[in-house]
């Protein structure tokens, strides 16, 4: 699937094969005795400890000690902390995913003054370049994530239905594309369609949001969470409150999986690759640690996940065979269906 977006500076996407690592680069990394530490947003969610995990292989592979991994738990100050501390212990890279633009910014660019290379995920600190503040950004096409969740949602939703997007009330780069590229589907391909957006501003008022969105629009037929973690808490609280909507949202999770497999809320998710994105990240690091140049910004394309791909695109993610759970509704979803069409 080709890329959709533009990252933050307006680049264009270089694919993950222009930085795979050949065994000779391997070889050179091994000898460099290098070090390198972990910043993330969460180690809490799927998809953090997969991207973790791709991550921790590939550097590992090269002989490359990882003497540290932060969890921020979404906290800008938290962050600035672990850099502060990072950049005196003089790791040879650090790579972040910055929880905040403008917040976390002056320590991300202490990071790179400091002789320290700093390779980001997800998103860019306010004022920081390619080439000068850092060495490379590794995401998804998080634009074209937005407009899979789009695509898969609307063939659920009848004519003239309200559509809500619950959004995160946060200057972060991946999340405010997911939402502008859903909503601009929606306007461009079903003009019919009314949305009500509301934002979160933190994983512990979801529920609250959710609520919120709900008692607003009695009507609601459809919801676009931005992410899965926020995605099950709203499906939950929608429970609660006897509502069934329609629900799409981003990252293949375990328990985002098992709501797909059974068509309840969960009908369409756009699925992140973060293994793949970990590994491309990690060898980014290794490219930037023996001195050669990366691209700006490299991208992996989202995957369109229904009921009806859900097992191998969740192998394809996880590496590992779809949970039993997941089978087990897939199986039940079928015998409805049969029953519905005997006579």
């Amino acid at each position: 699937m080709a890329i959709t977006g533009l990252g933050p500076h307006g680049e264009r996407a270089a694919a993950p094969e222009r930085v795979l690592l050949l065994p000779e680069d391997m070889e050179r990394a091994r000898a460099g005795g290098f070090r390198v530490a972990i910043v993330l947003h969460t180690l809490e969610s799927d998809w953090a400890k997969q991207q973790l995990s791709g991550i921790v292989g590939t550097l590992g592979n090269c002989g490359i000690a990882v003497i540290d991994v932060v969890d921020c738990a979404f906290d800008p100050r938290a962050q600035i902390e672990a850099l502060e501390r990072l950049i005196l212990e003089a790791p040879d890279a650090i790579i972040s995913l910055p929880v905040a633009n403008s917040k976390v910014a002056g320590s991300h660019a202490r990071v790179s003054s400091a002789g320290i290379k700093l390779v980001l995920l997800d998103n860019v600190p306010t004022g920081l370049l390619p080439g000068k503040d850092y060495i490379s950004l590794v995401s998804a096409d998080n634009f074209g994530l937005g407009k899979i969740a789009a695509e898969g949602l609307s063939p659920h939703l009848r004519e003239g239905a309200e559509v809500g997007v619950l959004g995160y009330d946060a200057d972060f780069f991946a999340t405010n594309e997911r939402e502008i590229a859903f909503v601009k589907w929606m306007q461009v391909n079903r003009p019919d369609v009314s949305l009500r957006v509301q934002r979160f501003p933190a994983l512990s008022a979801v529920a609250a949001t959710t609520r919120t969105l709900a008692e607003a629009h009695p009507e609601l037929a459809g919801l676009f969470v931005v992410w899965d973690t926020p995605a099950m808490t709203a499906a939950r609280v929608l429970e609660t409150m006897g509502r069934k909507i329609s629900m799409a949202t981003v990252d293949l999770g375990q328990e985002a999986t098992i709501g797909l497999a059974a068509n309840e809320p969960l009908v369409a998710i756009a699925a992140q690759q973060p293994f793949r994105q970990g590994e491309t990240a990690a060898s980014i690091t290794v490219t930037a640690l023996l001195g050669r140049l990366a691209p700006a910004w490299v991208a992996l394309p989202g995957l369109a996940v229904t009921a009806r791909n859900v097992v191998e695109c969740f192998q394809t993610v996880w590496r590992m065979p779809a949970p039993h759970e997941v089978l087990r509704r897939l199986s039940l979803v079928g015998r409805k269906r049969s029953n519905r069409h005997r006579p």
